[in-house]
């Protein structure tokens, strides 16, 4: 009897008995089992609402952010051991590589994301305030803060751990306990990399829970304030979000679904420019990289009718070089389909695709895996098509198989072109190669309205292109129709997704209790110990000064030009600077921010060590020859990153509300100053 899979469930790893049978994809070998033990979902929601979620709340964005720095270090000193398991899904060590390391970056960048943006509490301040009334007593913002729910996490059989992380990164780091369903067919991979997660010992208890096999009645108990995300086909996301319970409590539902993407190339493209050879090349590898197992793989191949010959031949050349068969052996570069099943699948799929269109290359142009015992395997040959009129053909806009098929279509003119993209009724990814900046700016616009993500691809951002397949946590992944509707990664954006949004009226002092931010109008608090001679602990939000006057003379103007270089007219030209609509002679903007810190700034050394950044600058009213400024200083916000130097002392960082006046108490200057202070331990 092969292993039993097992779910971890209410803190402990539960499954005996053996269910569905899996299949090593390479040779169809029999290798695990999954359980057949019914999983208590009742339990694991009251698992993780009253362990896991007063667990993390425990904590505050940044040390959740240092939990997954940790998590990532520790998953990336054990990487060999997934790679092996991988191997098992039929998997090339590239292919691996996306979907392990990929994973495991996607840890670091949340990491490093939430290090930098959020802050060390658990209200996610969305300012400015703004006030409310004509006296300055009432004020609104908005706050963004933990929805005290759990998140469901339904993944795909193409990426079993990337699929996995992406998701959980974010939702983490918003403080929501985590239940992950892999797809069945790979789940145990999934399950490796969650008992190595369990063994670390770094995530508060039921911060993740794994689900292998059915849902069950998982969703029907789920309320308004719990989050569900899909990753899948568009049927079965289609069939999930009509759940009745998730439609009676509103509870958030986002899909990333299978999608037709495309890729164009430009009519301004010859086969003798450089973007000609990457268009060729990026195709190729979307048709073969994971064997065409990828939601963002290219599907239509959308080229001039000048073209399509020159594009068909070199597509041809390079398909026949791809070595197919067991990615142990030597030269192979790509493995087979996930599973039996799958492979069945992407047959008929491809039987429907063929009816009406020319097969330019396929199983019949020497498929022959490679390797000891794969002729039981699950692979298939890639496989390219050619349809001369897409308008007509319903099929390659509708019909997706999932695997190494794509579709050459052709076009008369961009219009045509990006009306066939737009034919995939939504899609995750779309590709331009072009070399005419004209030609991006005329199509992008069009393109995105039915696209997620749209790579420009020419010899400039070759260079460093990640490619067209490749979402990144940086950027949002996800498209509009039947790519799903939602979106997933994004940044911070991501995290927000799983937090709840509100509005909060009041004074602005209340307001600054509530976001942990100064708000302008608060109170302040003012002492004889400047605030740049407290220690980051010591400082509290409000902690404030108002500094000595000072009166802007010519000879400051003069110069400050001389130093800066700076003789723009409007600070020396008099007959010049008269009849503009100041009438006179102004200060540089900048002469102005450096003598606010002249009047601001504790000379001595002390706990501040760094002036490291400025945010929101604005120059808000002129300041002439003769005019008296001065500035109040205010602690805005503190972020306890949890870091200390190489002599091991502590840092925070502190952003600085900075107010410059006139003599008529009016604001010139508006900007927020951030600093490196030191803790006294």
């Amino acid at each position: 009897m092969k292993p039993t899979l097992q779910s971890l469930i209410g803190g402990r790893w539960i499954g005996r008995e053996a269910a569905t049978p899996l299949h090593n994809a390479l040779t169809g070998s029999l290798i695990y089992h999954t359980h057949a033990d019914v999983i208590d979902f009742g339990e694991a929601l009251d698992y993780a609402r009253k362990t896991g979620l007063p667990a993390l709340m425990q904590h505050d964005f940044q040390q959740r952010a240092a939990r997954l720095k940790a998590l990532a270090l520790y998953l990336l000193e054990r990487k060999e051991e997934l790679y092996a398991i991988s191997h098992l899904t039929g998997a090339t060590r590239a292919d691996s590589w996306v979907d392990i390391e990929g994973g495991i970056g996607t840890l670091f960048a949340y990491a490093s994301m939430g290090g930098r943006e959020l802050p060390s509490s658990n209200v996610l301040h969305e300012g400015p305030a703004m006030a409310l009334g004509k006296n300055g007593g009432f004020a609104g913002t908005h706050i963004l803060v933990p929805r005290g729910g759990v998140a469901v996490h339904i993944n795909a059989f193409n990426f079993p751990i990337w699929g996995l992380l992406e998701k959980f990164a974010p939702s983490f780091l918003a403080a929501m306990p985590c239940i992950a369903k892999p797809a069945t067919a790979t789940s145990y991979l999934t399950e490796a990399l969650v008992r190595m997660i369990d063994a670390s010992g770094l995530l508060p208890a039921g911060s993740l829970q794994l689900v292998i096999g059915a849902t069950g009645d998982l969703l029907d108990r789920l309320e308004g304030c719990d989050a569900v995300t899909f990753t899948g086909s568009a049927d079965t996301a289609a069939r999930l979000r009509v759940n009745r319970n998730l439609i009676a409590h509103s509870v958030p539902f986002t899909a990333e679904a299978d999608s037709l993407n495309c890729a164009i190339l430009a009519p301004d493209i010859t086969p003798d420019d450089p973007e000609f050879d990457l268009f060729v090349k990026e195709v190729a590898r979307e048709m073969t990289g994971k064997a065409g197992q990828k939601c963002t793989a290219i599907r239509r191949v959308i080229v001039p009718e000048a073209m399509v010959d020159a594009v068909g031949t070199r597509l041809r050349e390079r398909l026949a070089k791809v070595s197919v068969g067991d990615p142990s052996v030597e030269g192979v570069r790509m493995g087979a389909l996930a599973s039996k099943d799958q492979q069945r699948d992407v047959g008929e799929r491809l039987a429907r695709l063929a009816q009406g269109n020319e097969v330019l290359f396929g199983a019949r142009d020497g498929f022959a895996p490679v390797g000891e015992g794969v002729a039981d395997g699950a692979f298939f040959a890639p496989t390219l098509l050619l349809c001369r009129d897409g308008m007509a053909n319903d099929a390659v806009h509708d019909v997706e198989a999932f695997g190494p098929v794509s579709t050459i279509i052709s076009y008369h003119g961009i219009d045509q072109a990006l009306a066939l993209a737009a034919r995939g009724k939504g899609s995750l990814v779309s590709t331009l190669v072009t070399k005419e900046p004209a030609i991006a700016a005329y199509a992008v616009p069009v393109a995105a309205a039915s696209h997620g993500r749209v790579l420009i691809l020419e010899r400039e951002a070759a260079v460093d292109s990640t490619g067209h397949g490749s979402p990144l946590p940086q950027l949002k992944h996800g498209g509009p129709g039947r790519a799903g509707g939602g979106e997933e990664l994004g940044g911070i954006r991501a995290v927000r997704h799983f937090l709840q949004r509100a509005a909060v009226q009041g004074s602005p002092t209340m307001l600054a209790a509530v976001t942990g931010e100064y708000v302008r109008g608060a109170r302040v608090q003012e002492s004889e110990v400047h605030p740049f001679r407290k220690h980051f602990e010591e400082l509290h939000i409000g902690d404030s000064l108002l500094t000595h006057r000072r009166t802007v003379s010519e000879a400051d103007i003069v110069n400050f030009g001389g130093v800066s270089g700076d003789y723009f007219y409007m600070h020396f030209d008099e007959i010049a600077a008269k009849d503009t609509q100041f009438g006179q002679r102004i200060a540089h903007g900048y002469f102005v921010l450096s003598a606010a810190a002249g009047l601001f700034v504790s000379p001595a050394p002390g706990p501040v060590l760094a002036n490291y950044g400025l945010d929101n600058l604005r120059f808000v009213a002129p300041v002439a020859i003769g005019d008296t400024i001065r500035a109040r200083l205010t602690c805005k916000r503190k972020v306890d990153r949890n870091r200390t130097d190489d002599k091991g002392v502590g840092q925070g960082v502190v952003a600085w509300d900075v107010q410059v006046t006139n003599q008529h108490d009016e604001l010139v200057a508006s900007y927020d100053i951030l600093t490196l202070v030191m803790k006294r331990q």
